[in-house]
């Protein structure tokens, strides 16, 4: 996505296209202070005051915008959004009052994905002004990382393999001074061998590697981000059907929203000793893939029976787990597009989190509540662990009872979560998100998406900013 910065500016005066915002209750008396003109109009273009209702009016030798809303008094991150998408280019500022959370929808709906294609539909940015001076950054800030998530997520296997994510990462320590450290090949299989079971059948092109990156103050709190990195997912030997594989260029979204997480926490300067985790892999299908039945020892010293091939996200995320409850952090998220159920339970638009301590849910479900961003937990329920039992090893990594699909994959997850000096079990979140939008709304066009992204930045700035 080309820079989008300059769509949100500081207020100095700028000759700018007012935007009125109106809203159902509201309408009447804003109706009846047009002139003839104005009204025939807006009678003409169907506007009512509905939210996402938009309609030019003339003004004289001019014009201004109308925006319907859902409520004046209480903007919403999308408010604005389809007035972003379908004004004329040029600049613009609210009649009255400031725009605060609709910034974010303003920039998002001007995103366009055109690295393989020239955007026909693009009529020029347009900008929104603000006395909000301080807030621009931050919502910059917040809409860039969506914007990179829908980036990564859109383009295409064969150009954002493991060594396109490596480079990703590499990119971001750059502009961030932080250090990265890449393992793969014999190291990669001596330390983290699921993620190299996984990874093994793919092309040298797509090899498995693991990818860290460290930054920030030692003393501070350790904060381990972890992505999980399957960048296309066969279901190896357990193969999907061709319509299951249509969309697995979005099986690394995990690793999407962990990596635009990370930048927006060095980017924000938080108070953490950073740890970003991608296990990233190619779940292909050659001689030397991964089998059902077969036993993998793990980071942990665990061992795991594969009762499933299409249930690799989980083995490199349980590596990845191992190595950053090592350090003892006072907090580890993960994020993955880990299971179908969680999208039968929630459907496409609500991440499913689960969490070992509910303090920690609690702040997540309210910081996505604030910010239009939701979350919604789901249970870690224990005596679901015996759905795991295997008759060889130490754990198998699916089950065949089709209860619970969700929550079983967290409690896989959980066994490769460490606990604290205390003995305590380590503060832990895992996402599991769709990371694609099936249909457009205002702000959020179809493909590639952010989800739960928003919401941890936000918990994460209260706990540690």
């Amino acid at each position: 996505m080309a820079d989008k910065d300059a769509l949100i500016q500081p207020d100095r005066g700028q000759k700018a296209t007012d935007i009125q915002i109106v809203d159902k209750a509201g309408f009447p008396a804003w109706y009846k202070g047009l002139n003839a003109a104005q009204r025939a109009s807006v009678d003409a273009q169907q506007f009512t005051g509905g939210g996402y209702e938009t309609a030019i009016v003339p003004d004289g030798d001019g014009w201004f915008a109308v925006g319907g809303v859902a409520n004046t008094a209480d903007l919403s991150s999308w408010c604005l959004a389809k007035l972003a998408e379908k004004l004329p280019g040029g600049t613009y500022r609210l009649a009255k009052g400031e725009a605060g959370p609709a910034m974010h929808g303003w920039q998002t709906a001007q995103y366009r994905f055109t690295r393989y294609r020239k955007d026909t539909e693009e009529t020029g940015d347009r900008i929104l002004l603000t006395g909000e001076v301080k807030a621009i950054e931050p919502a910059l800030a917040e809409a860039r990382a969506v914007c990179l998530v829908r980036d990564l997520v859109n383009t295409p296997a064969e150009d954002m393999g493991p060594s396109a994510l490596e480079a990703e990462v590499e990119a971001l320590a750059k502009t961030h001074s932080a250090k990265v450290t890449i393992i793969k090949g014999d190291r990669l299989e001596s330390e983290f061998p699921m993620v190299h079971a996984v990874g093994r059948a793919a092309s040298r092109h797509h090899a498995p590697r693991m990818i860290e990156l460290n930054w920030g103050d030692p003393k501070a709190p350790r904060v381990a981000i972890v992505g999980k990195g399957v960048c296309f997912d066969t279901g190896g030997l357990d193969i999907k059907p061709a319509r299951g594989m249509e969309l697995m260029k979005k099986d690394m979204g995990g690793a999407a929203h962990a990596l635009a997480l990370a930048g927006l926490v060095m980017g924000g300067g938080l108070n953490v000793r950073l740890q970003l985790l991608i296990p990233a892999v190619e779940n292909a299908v050659a001689g030397n893939a991964f089998r059902p039945g077969d036993v993998l020892k793990s980071r942990k010293g665990l061992t795991v029976e594969i009762g499933n091939t299409d249930a690799e996200g989980r083995l490199v995320l349980a590596d990845a787990l191992a190595l950053a409850s090592e350090e003892q952090p006072d907090l580890i998220l993960d994020f993955a597009t880990l299971t179908g159920a969680a999208r039968v339970a929630l459907g496409p638009d609500l991440p499913a989190i689960m969490a070992n301590r509910e303090e920690t849910a609690r702040m997540l479900a309210d910081a996505g509540k604030a910010c239009d961003d939701a979350v919604w937990p789901l249970p870690l329920h224990e005596p679901y662990a015996e759905y795991l039992k295997s008759d060889i090893a130490d754990t198998n990594n699916a089950h065949s009872n089709g209860y619970a699909g969700a929550s079983v994959a967290g409690l896989f997850l959980g066994k490769f979560v460490g606990t604290t000096k205390d003995g305590a079990p380590i503060d832990w979140v895992h996402f599991d998100t769709f990371a694609w939008r099936p249909a457009a709304k205002p702000g959020r066009p179809k493909g590639g998406e952010a989800l739960g992204l928003r919401a941890s930045w936000r918990m994460l700035q209260s706990r540690y900013g």
